[in-house]
């Protein structure tokens, strides 16, 4: 345990490193928000990828199809399309029209697309990310918190804290760059370990005769359609692909990339990892099945894996990786709640003259103040991984997932059809979640179609007639033509 140990601290003492090197090259809040964007194509696109997947993809996918079978990889498709799609459509034209109106945050990138004159959209949409991205930040914890509990043998709740305290130190310190270059580095070691870590235990358990028979033991299917699986609830699996187009720290990465000639390199390298990624993790959960036929805890199969298969030293790499995931997701989150209040509430409301330097404190004061909220959720170890991943991803999914499409490729869309659309999208995704109805159907869909329809039904009534923004889209597409 020592040597897993050592391996595993020399890791975060890394981390700290970065994170206290780029505390000295933020210079101003463009620096710590977005890069300075000057990322190039292998660091947006691992970066993106790991502070997509987070620990839901060695803990909460794994366990699903653990207790599941198969059929739990519709949501792996479901993603790997929506992966695609984004970096596809949404990527380029971000990065053409967030430098264009000057915009650091989706919020404020809201505001001035649309011309909206009453600051509604822009307080309302951070408003929105704030709330879901606590819930998504103490998902991470969630998982830290099970890690540094398997791993040191201490108490749920002082592992969460602990593991909590490691993450908060390098995004406070190095901002946007810090975070980036760690999830770079972090993006390596989390394919390193989802694919490495299945195909030796593949060899442990004695191939894949052992795997049928521990799964019909179990009752478990390994069949991607076995019988009584709904249309619904392939549907509802594969709808986490919609959630793509709205998560504020995946768009950032696209705001963040030196030029838009380097997105087509960028998402290569990202469809590339993240097909392999989700297959490996699918492969992950089904020898499990064998392995472990009674585990107290099916989104710890990952982590019992590596335990039981590698010597010490190894070990403490991958459970390494482990934390790469938590951490590569919620450093994103942190930072994008953090550039949410500094940019749209302190620089907009609080202090309007506010200097660079100051601005940069701020958002580095918000990070501790979102973390610490965050800290009181993942308190409760009933929680579970996906379960919260799943709320968090459906609401800003609903919430912005049409407003960045419309934004993008609507030139006549109003402020007033987004900013009913994301009100009506948000209040059906959450009552349909609280009445029990996502147990039938992911909320995520209703919640984005609600939002596509009204934008479209207020549209035919409320049509955008400012001409510098009609000129402005014109703009875009014509730089965006050029340039790709």
């Amino acid at each position: 345990m020592s040597a897993t140990i050592t391996s595993f601290s020399v890791y975060l003492v890394f981390l700290m490193g970065i994170g206290v090197y780029f505390y000295k090259k933020t210079a101003s809040l463009e620096d710590y928000l977005i890069g300075g964007r000057a990322m190039g194509s292998w660091v947006t696109a691992l970066s993106a990828q790991a502070s997509d997947m987070s620990g839901w993809l060695l803990m909460g996918l794994p366990g699903a199809v653990y207790l599941g079978g198969l059929s739990q990889a519709w949501i792996a498709v479901g993603l790997f399309i929506g992966t695609v799609l984004n970096w596809k459509y949404v990527a380029a034209r971000l990065r053409v029209y967030t430098e264009k109106t000057d915009s650091m945050t989706l919020p404020s990138f809201f505001e001035k697309r649309f011309g909206d004159p009453t600051g509604l959209l822009r307080i309302i949409s951070a408003a929105i990310i704030l709330m879901f991205f606590t819930i998504y930040s103490a998902s991470g914890l969630v998982a830290s918190g099970k890690l540094f509990e398997s791993l040191f043998n201490i108490d749920y709740k002082l592992a969460v804290i602990f593991g909590g305290l490691a993450i908060v130190s390098y995004t406070f310190l190095g901002g946007f760059m810090a975070v980036s270059w760690t999830d770079f580095f972090q993006g390596i070691l989390m394919f390193f370990a989802i694919t490495i870590v299945p195909i030796i235990a593949y060899g442990e358990i004695g191939g894949m005769s052992s795997i049928v028979e521990m799964t019909a033991e179990n009752g478990v299917s390994l069949s991607l359609m076995p019988e009584g699986l709904t249309f619904t609830a392939i549907i509802s699996a594969m709808a986490w692909g919609l959630g793509y187009f709205g998560q504020p720290h995946i768009l950032a990465r696209f705001m963040g990339i030196d030029t838009i000639k380097k997105v087509a390199s960028a998402r290569k390298i990202a469809v590339i990892w993240v097909a392999i990624s989700l297959t490996a993790a699918v492969f992950v959960g089904i020898i499990a099945i064998p392995m472990f036929p009674n585990i107290a805890d099916s989104e710890k199969v990952f982590i019992e894996m590596i335990a039981k298969i590698f010597n010490p030293w190894i070990g403490g790499i991958l459970l390494a990786a482990i934390l790469s995931a938590i951490m590569s997701t919620i450093d994103s989150q942190l930072l994008v709640s953090s550039s949410t209040l500094t940019e749209d509430f302190y620089n907009k409301i609080v202090d309007r003259e506010a200097s660079e330097s100051e601005k940069m404190w701020a958002g580095r004061v918000f990070v501790i103040l979102i973390a610490v909220i965050a800290f009181i959720l993942a308190l409760n170890p009933n929680n579970t991984v996906l379960d919260l991943v799943a709320y968090a991803w459906a609401g800003l999914g609903a919430a912005f997932g049409p407003v960045v499409l419309f934004a993008l490729f609507s030139k006549k869309t109003s402020w007033r059809s987004v900013l009913n659309g994301m009100l009506l999208g948000t209040i059906t995704l959450v009552f349909w979640k609280e009445s029990g109805l996502g147990n039938t159907l992911y909320e995520i869909v209703p919640g984005f179609l609600v939002n596509v329809i009204v934008i479209m039904i207020v549209n035919k009534v409320y049509s955008q007639k400012n001409k510098e923004v009609l000129a402005e889209f014109e703009e875009v597409q014509k730089i965006y033509d050029r340039d790709i």
